[in-house]
C-alpha cells in the first residue's frame, strides 16, 4: 500500500451539513465527502484491491467507489482531516491478514489434575447421601 499515492487519489466534495441551522449554517458547506475508487487506484496492488473489495463490500458502491462523510465539526478543514484519517484507517484494517489459529491440546498434567478434582468432588457428594441400612 502506497500511502502517498492513495492520498492523491482521494476526491473531496464539500456539502452543506444537515441538522439545525442558523444564520451561518445555511451559507457554509462544512460537511466533507471523500470518494476513493479502489479498482483504478495506482497505490494498491491487485491482491490488495481484491482484499479490499471482499472485506469492505458493504461500504463500497456498485462501481467500486468507497465513500465516507464527516460533519462532526463546524470547520471544513477539520472534517477533511477527520475523514482522511478514517478512510486510511479503514483501508489499513481491511488489509490486515489475521494470524491462522493453530489448535492446541491440553497438557497431560492438566488433564490428570482435572480428573483428580472431579473424583474428589464426586466422593464429597457421595458422602453427603444417607447411609444404607445394610
Amino acid at each position: 500500500m502506497n500511502r502517498e499515492a492513495i492520498l492523491s487519489e482521494f476526491q473531496f466534495k464539500a456539502i452543506r451539513s444537515s441538522g439545525p441551522g442558523g444564520q451561518h449554517a445555511n451559507k457554509v458547506s462544512s460537511k466533507v465527502e471523500v470518494t476513493f475508487d479502489i479498482i483504478t487506484s495506482k497505490g494498491l496492488t491487485e491482491r490488495e484491491k481484491s482484499r479490499l473489495l471482499l472485506k469492505l463490500k458493504s461500504k463500497i458502491s456498485k462501481n467500486s467507489w468507497l465513500l465516507l462523510q464527516c460533519d462532526e465539526s463546524r470547520s471544513q478543514h477539520t472534517n477533511k482531516s477527520i475523514v482522511i484519517k478514517r478512510l486510511l484507517k479503514l483501508i489499513e484494517q481491511a488489509l490486515v491478514i489475521p494470524k491462522k489459529r493453530r489448535p492446541s491440546k491440553p497438557s497431560r498434567s492438566y488433564v490428570e489434575k482435572r480428573l483428580k478434582s472431579k473424583k474428589k468432588d464426586a466422593l464429597k457428594k457421595e458422602n453427603r447421601s444417607k447411609p444404607s441400612l445394610e
